[in-house]
């Protein structure tokens, strides 16, 4: 099987989304992570765990422990805390590599990708950037383990 026959449809986000909407759609599709592209073509990748670094406050992070002298009720709300921020705000200083293969790619080269880059995404996209779909982790997966 080849990586176009396994990419499938997948959200996306661009530079400018509220980070608040990214995040609301990673919880509702339950997803790791969303590609970030310019136009057709896809960029960057935005993890949800890029969402959490920019929404926890600096001293939670840095000493975990000090989240618990938090208020529960505040705890429990402080994604808001993100207002009118965007997605290139969440996005490190250093973007991720976006792991892109084109559609002839092998299953094993989606693997090797993957692992290199430490992504549970990869984007398939034609010679031309465009953005053909995405195969996750869990559809690799299930294909190697069918």
């Amino acid at each position: 099987m080849r990586a176009g026959e396994l990419a499938a449809s997948y959200p996306t986000v661009d530079l400018g989304t509220p980070v608040v909407e990214a995040a609301r759609l990673m919880a509702d599709e339950n997803l790791p992570g969303l590609i970030v592209v310019d136009g057709e073509r896809p960029v960057t990748i935005l993890p949800g765990t890029q969402v959490l670094r920019l929404a926890v406050p600096g001293y939670c992070q840095d000493d975990p422990a000090l989240a618990r002298v938090i208020d529960e009720s505040s705890a429990d709300v402080f994604l808001r805390n993100l207002g009118d921020r965007s997605v290139a705000d969440a996005l490190p200083n250093e973007q991720r590599e976006l792991p892109v293969l084109s559609p002839d790619a092998t299953v094993l080269e989606v693997a090797a990708v993957m692992a290199r880059a430490r992504s549970p995404l990869v984007a398939i996209a034609e010679d031309d950037g465009s953005l053909i779909g995405v195969i996750t982790l869990d559809a690799l997966l299930e294909r190697v383990l069918a």
